[in-house]
């Protein structure tokens, strides 16, 4: 026998009293099932309201204008899309490998799916990266320590954090996220003398022609992206009490609390700064939380720890997915060793935080962006894709299941993202 532990679905998994799953001689330990809906909740708004919305308001606004709050209502309805067919297909098969796995069960091709897989992995990793130099690059403008071993220290702190356990680091996540939203809701708090203007100003947030509208467009593209972070929510469903229930709810309550989130400060940035001033800022969040009365270190220091949690959240994700691969035979068995004590796939995240490291010290900023939001918006092609075949072949309704347009709609749309983020960067 392997040494090390392996997942089950939870609906094979002996559990004791307390939820936790039985160990016995005759079989290794399991991965702890700890994650109930608050936790889960916090651990994917920490994987979504990342510190890159403090400085995407400008780009929308630079587009958009006043009609930005319009811009991210249109992003939301086009990701709700996706949001949906990954809430059935968590509910269908509740295993760690995330879209690797709905790919092998909806399109019936395993080199497809550890194709898949792979790319899952590589995007969070690459995303874990990006977030790592940005942070490096924004502590350093507050401390004078060498953007190198910033960089370096990052990522090696947050990958321990990572295999120190899935309880722990859904409560640093958990913490962190805490602090995040808190900071929007600062902004959108102390803004109150531009909430006061609002029924006055509302016509200004509609768009009146057609040019408005073509901005509006433009920038839901843009804001597409900041949606993104429910899909990881799925990576760790085999470390989730009552999965098959639990996680859906959980992505619906956060796609729900981020757009919330997302269109109050998006209101309140055009209410309280002019279009112009917020596109032509780095730091667009900043300028309207310091034009508010507020303090623009406190906005700073909370984007820091944004970057921290999503380099986390990432490094989680990622070494599930190795894990849920190599765990279905698709890698080295290797790969899904997870440590009898900590109960984490100690390996896998070795490996990623090594990689991690690495892509953060040798790549640009801008490559890595690219890199992620490419990927991402092929793994949500075919994970929709995987639910359309799934729909067709097995007609009859279960108990979570969306409208059979859904998936197909958020297949032609993500192509349609892809095309349009292909064809900006072939521009550029």
């Amino acid at each position: 026998m392997r040494q090390g532990v392996r997942l089950r679905d939870e609906d094979q998994a002996g559990q004791d009293s307390s939820g936790s799953a039985l160990v016995t001689l005759a079989e290794p330990a399991r991965l702890r099932r700890t994650l109930g809906l608050p936790g889960l909740v916090l651990y994917g708004l920490g994987t979504t309201i990342g510190a890159g919305v403090y400085a995407l308001m400008g780009v929308i606004a630079e587009h958009a204008g006043t009609q930005a709050p319009i811009a991210f209502a249109v992003a939301s309805g086009i990701a709700a899309l996706s949001a949906a067919s990954f809430a059935e297909l968590s509910a269908r098969f509740p295993r760690a490998g995330g879209e690797a796995v709905y790919v092998l069960e909806g399109l019936r091709s395993e080199r497809l799916s550890q194709a898949v897989g792979l790319l899952v992995a590589l995007a969070g990793i690459v995303s874990a990266a990006t977030v790592s130099r940005a942070f490096a690059g924004t502590l350093v403008e507050f401390v004078a320590f060498p953007k190198l071993w910033v960089m370096a220290g990052a990522v090696a702190g947050v990958g321990l954090v990572a295999a120190w356990g899935i309880r722990e680091s859904v409560l640093a996540a958990s913490l962190m996220t805490i602090l995040e939203v808190g900071g929007l809701l600062l902004v959108v708090g102390f803004a109150s003398e531009a909430w006061l203007a609002l029924p006055e100003r509302l016509p200004e947030l509609w768009p009146r022609d057609l040019p408005a509208w073509s901005g509006v467009g433009s920038a839901a593209m843009l804001c597409f992206f900041a949606f993104l972070g429910f899909e990881d929510m799925v990576n760790v469903a085999e470390e989730v009490r009552d999965v098959r229930r639990t996680l859906p709810v959980a992505i619906a309550l956060t796609f729900l609390a981020t757009t919330t989130l997302y269109l109050l400060t998006a209101t309140v940035a055009v209410l309280a700064v002019p279009a112009a001033e917020l596109a032509a800022s780095e730091a667009p969040l900043v300028l309207v939380f310091e034009r508010s009365g507020g303090s623009a270190a406190l906005i700073g220091w909370i984007a820091l720890l944004a970057m921290l949690n999503g380099a986390l959240v990432q490094i989680v994700k990622s070494s599930r997915v190795l894990y849920g691969l190599a765990d279905l035979g698709r890698l080295p068995r290797r790969l899904a060793y997870v440590h009898p004590n900590r109960r984490t796939p100690l390996v896998a995240t070795g490996l990623v935080v090594l990689v991690t490291g690495a892509l953060a010290v040798g790549l640009p900023l801008e490559v890595l962006a690219v890199g992620t939001s490419g990927i991402t918006l092929v793994t949500f092609a075919l994970a929709n894709l995987a639910l359309v075949r799934i729909h067709a072949r097995d007609p009859e309704p279960v108990a979570l299941q969306t409208p059979r347009w859904v998936p197909v709609a958020g297949f032609v749309l993500t192509l349609v993202l892809l095309g349009v983020e292909v064809f900006r960067r072939l521009a550029a």
